[in-house]
């Protein structure tokens, strides 16, 4: 696949959708941005400034950036869409590619969940639909900033399904590594472990590193990545080695002590201090969360494999409960969301 040849439509201008959208337009890429309301309006004004964990900093001016909330503007000349919207909004977007994308445009999925590629190719019948999951962390306007800034927050590239020659070469530029694998959905589910994370930063309210800093919470997060291997391993489902940890060690590595876990997850925790997660900022901006593509999909292969799952299916409530109230981050301790004294 040629590479400056090509077109690439990121739909689907959040954080992430950004920040891949940006090293890819730093890179000499030419990239359309798709989104809406205060996020586009400020690319128009004031561009977009790129950093990330490694000390890169770099800017883009408006004048050099193609960013509208007009689905055909974006996607008419697309050769690659990357899909970066909530999975809430997939089937929507999904409609929006068929009615405006080229037949033979390359969709990706770089979406949360093991499901959304799967709804693509169920809106977008006969067309190419790869399968791809983003393992960073990316916030918004750190450290109190106005103007418009993307923040890469911790380690990790991009795992996109193999299938398309080039691909591979032609996303992977400085500030994004990304690499084309064969076992996507062994993928997915591995990265699943590491999201039902997401649900006890939004719950609590800390920043991502205290919070995986405080045994307490990580002992919470290895209960559920417990029940969640228990019901992928009824189902036959084995999930894929992404960083240096095998996913079955995770539980183990996350119950040692504050002081050992410290010493042995060292890449874990290098994260920047601003990063939360995006269920954090779905609560503090009243909309609804992905909890049901994190959670919910444990809960679901849970129940078609007849294993228990109650700890997760804890967390799944006290997140629904904060969305129907609308209040924010509802800042809970981790005995408030395991309902007793002691963690799991």
């Amino acid at each position: 696949m040629a590479r400056q040849e090509k077109t690439i439509a990121v739909a689907g201008a959040g954080s992430i959708g950004c920040y891949v959208g940006g090293c890819l337009a730093l890179a000499g890429r030419k990239v359309n941005f798709l989104g809406r309301g205060r996020i586009v309006e400020a690319m128009r004004k004031d561009g977009l400034r790129v950093s990330d964990l490694d000390g890169r900093d770099r800017r883009i001016a408006a004048t050099a950036l193609v960013a509208t909330d007009d689905p055909a503007t974006a996607l008419r000349d697309a050769d690659i869409v990357l899909v970066a919207v909530k999975s809430g909004a997939t089937q929507e977007m999904a409609a929006e590619i068929a009615a405006h994308g080229r037949p033979d445009a390359v969709v990706i999925s770089l979406q949360n969940g093991v499901d959304n590629a799967d709804r693509l190719r169920a809106g977008l019948p006969g067309r190419r639909v790869l399968a791809g999951m983003v393992l960073f962390n990316v916030v918004q306007s750190p450290d109190g900033e106005t103007r418009f800034r993307v923040h890469r927050a911790s380690e990790g590239k991009i795992m996109v399904e193999d299938g398309v020659d080039g691909l591979a070469g032609l996303l992977g530029v400085e500030g994004l590594g990304v690499e084309a694998r064969s076992d996507m959905k062994a993928v997915q589910w591995s990265k699943l472990l590491m999201n039902l994370n997401n649900a006890l930063v939004a719950l609590s309210g800390l920043p991502l590193a205290r919070e995986l800093a405080d045994r307490r919470w990580r002992r919470i997060l290895a209960g559920q990545i417990d029940e969640a291997l228990a019901a992928m391993k009824a189902a036959g489902m084995e999930p894929a080695r992404i960083t240096g940890l095998p996913p079955s060690l995770l539980p183990k590595v996350l119950r040692l002590s504050d002081w050992l876990f410290g010493l042995l997850a060292r890449r874990m925790l290098a994260i920047d201090p601003a990063a939360r997660s995006s269920m954090w900022d779905d609560l503090e901006r009243r909309r609804p969360t992905e909890i049901d593509d994190l959670q919910g999909a444990v809960l679901s292969l849970a129940k078609q494999t007849g294993t228990p799952a109650p700890k997760i299916e804890r967390v799944a409530a006290l997140v629904r409960q904060a969305e129907a109230e609308k209040r924010g981050p509802p800042g809970l301790t981790p005995e408030k969301v395991t309902g007793g004294p002691r963690s799991a």
